[in-house]
C-alpha cells in the first residue's frame, strides 16, 4: 500500500480534471464570509517538481496541464458565462474559435500563481491548491499515510509558515478524518482522492462517505476515482449516487476520457494496458454553480486533452 506515489501522475488529465473542479468548487464555497474547514483525505506531497526525476520518468504532465499550456488559445484566456448543462455523454465538437472556459481559465490562473514566470515546472497538489485559495480564518486537515511523502508534505507545509491554520496528520483518513465533522463553524470541504492501488479502497471510499454524512449532512463531499478496466471502478459511481438519493441528497458526476482503454500491442509484440484512459469526480451536496461551469469546460478538455477517437465526457447531476 506504500508504493504509489503521485509525483510520477502529477500534473496529468486525472488531475486537470480533479483540480479544475476542485478550484470551482472552493471559489463558490468561499463566497460565504464563514470559515471554511476543508479535509483532504490523501494528501501526497503537496506540491512536485514536474522537471524532477518522477514526473520525467512517466511523462503524464505532457498529456495534462504542460498540453493544456502549449495550446495558444489558453494562452490569454478570456472566459464567458457557461452555458446551460445538459445531463448526457458526449463527445465534443471541435471549438477552435471558443473562448477558454471559466472553469479552465480559472484552474491555469492558480497553476500560473505557482510559476510566475509561466509554463508550469512546479505544479501544486490539491493542498497547495486549497491553501492558495483559503481565508486567514479558513482551516486544512492533510491526512497522508505514505512514509516519504508525509515528510515532503510536513516540510512542504513548513515553508508556508500557516500556522495553526494547516494541520497535517500521518493518520489513515478514511480512519480518523470524520473526527472534524462537523467543524465548528458547519461548513466543510472534503477531498477523497486515495491511490485505489488496493481494491479495498474503493469499498472504504463508499463507508467513509456514508459516515460523514452520517455526521455532518450538509458538508460538501468531493470524490477522484480512475476510470479503468475494473468492476468497482465502474459500481463507485453508481453506489455514491444510491447514497446520496437515499440522503435525499443533490448529487453531480463528471467524468473526463481522454482514450480507449483497450489494451494495445507494442512494436515488439508485447501487450500492454495504455495507462489511465480516464477518470471521474463524484460530489455529494455540490454548489449549484458547478454543473453549468463544468457544461461548458468539460468539451473543452476533451478537444484539448484527447489522444484518440475515443476521448468523450460526461455530466449528470440530481437530488
Amino acid at each position: 500500500m506504500f508504493s504509489y506515489r503521485h509525483a510520477f501522475h502529477a500534473g496529468n488529465h486525472a488531475d486537470v480534471l480533479k483540480h479544475t473542479v476542485l478550484i470551482a468548487t472552493l471559489d463558490h464555497l468561499l463566497e460565504k464570509e464563514a470559515a471554511l474547514t476543508v479535509i483532504d483525505t490523501h494528501a501526497g506531497a503537496g506540491l512536485y517538481r514536474l522537471d524532477g526525476d518522477y514526473a520525467g520518468t512517466s511523462g503524464e504532465a505532457a498529456e495534462g496541464i504542460l498540453r493544456l499550456l502549449s495550446d495558444k488559445k489558453a494562452a490569454a484566456p478570456t472566459a464567458q458565462p457557461a452555458p446551460a448543462a445538459k445531463s448526457a455523454t458526449k463527445k465534443a465538437a471541435p471549438e477552435a474559435e471558443a473562448p477558454l472556459a471559466d472553469a479552465i481559465a480559472r484552474y491555469l490562473s492558480v497553476i500560473h500563481d505557482f510559476n510566475p514566470k509561466g509554463g508550469a515546472r512546479i505544479y501544486p497538489g490539491s493542498p497547495f491548491i486549497v491553501q492558495h485559495l483559503l481565508r486567514d480564518h479558513d482551516k486544512l486537515k492533510l491526512f497522508e499515510l505514505h512514509p516519504t511523502d508525509a515528510r515532503t508534505l510536513d516540510a512542504n507545509i513548513a515553508q508556508l509558515e500557516a500556522g495553526r491554520q494547516i494541520a497535517v496528520l500521518r493518520e489513515d483518513g478514511f480512519g480518523s478524518a470524520t473526527k472534524f465533522l462537523p467543524p465548528p463553524s458547519r461548513r466543510a470541504l472534503v477531498l477523497m482522492d486515495p491511490s485505489y492501488e488496493i481494491k479495498s479502497d474503493y469499498g472504504r471510499v463508499l463507508d467513509f462517505a456514508a459516515e460523514a454524512l452520517k455526521r455532518f449532512a450538509t458538508g460538501t463531499y468531493a470524490v477522484w476515482y480512475p476510470i479503468i478496466p475494473r468492476p468497482e471502478a465502474h459500481d463507485l459511481p453508481r453506489r455514491l449516487k444510491t447514497l446520496a438519493t437515499k440522503a435525499g441528497k443533490s448529487w453531480l458526476h463528471a467524468t473526463l476520457t481522454v482514450k480507449s482503454s483497450k489494451l494495445i500491442t507494442t512494436t515488439t509484440g508485447e501487450t500492454q494496458r495504455p495507462g489511465l484512459p480516464a477518470s471521474g469526480m463524484f460530489l455529494i451536496n455540490p454548489p449549484y454553480t458547478l454543473k453549468p461551469l463544468l457544461a461548458a469546460a468539460l468539451p473543452q478538455l476533451v478537444e484539448r486533452l484527447a489522444q484518440d477517437k475515443h476521448a468523450a465526457f460526461s455530466l449528470d447531476s440530481g437530488g
